[in-house]
């Protein structure tokens, strides 16, 4: 591929009315910034109702999650670009970023980063694989401008409060 940047063709599907959903921009920037490999994705974000339905056909669990990936197996040519989906369940999401005391974009960058390193082969089944790609996503999400998703929110420190004499 040369030092030619991957190309990523990105479809957004918002299914969900939702105020708090990020601009299209966003999405194809934080999908880009884990790039590694040309991609064809198609991003569609669901509701509680449609989350819990893909979750138990595609995984056997009865809930709604943040995220699901799909990859559509290798490329058929060499040079071909990579295929799949990435479903975010914008409740849940919101839910979580929430309980977590994070900022819900922060929440959404990393969960994009984390979908589109699972669409390029990082998994996370053993403690090897989750440390690699852990690091990766916080490396990644970092660069975007954001805390680190695996800092904990009390660990940080807080800019608000004034300075001791």
């Amino acid at each position: 591929m040369g030092s030619r940047k991957p190309r990523l063709t990105l479809s957004v599907q918002a299914a969900v009315k939702s105020h708090a959903l990020p601009a299209r921009a966003q999405w194809r920037k934080w999908a880009q910034a884990a790039l590694e490999e040309d991609a064809e994705v198609t991003l569609r974000i669901v509701d509680t109702a449609e989350g819990r339905r893909l979750n138990a056909q595609f995984r056997g669990k009865d809930y709604a999650t943040n995220v699901l990936t799909f990859t559509y197996g290798e490329p058929a040519l060499p040079g071909a670009a990579l295929c799949g989906d990435i479903v975010l369940c914008a409740p849940v999401v919101e839910a979580e970023a929430a309980e977590q005391s994070k900022p819900l974009e922060a929440h959404y960058a990393h969960l994009v980063v984390h979908a589109m390193l699972h669409l390029q082969g990082y998994d996370h089944e053993t403690d090897d694989e989750a440390h690699a790609m852990e690091a990766r996503e916080s490396a990644l999400v970092m660069q975007l401008g954001y805390p680190d998703p695996y800092t904990p929110v009390a660990a940080m420190p807080d800019t608000t409060a004034p300075k001791a004499a």
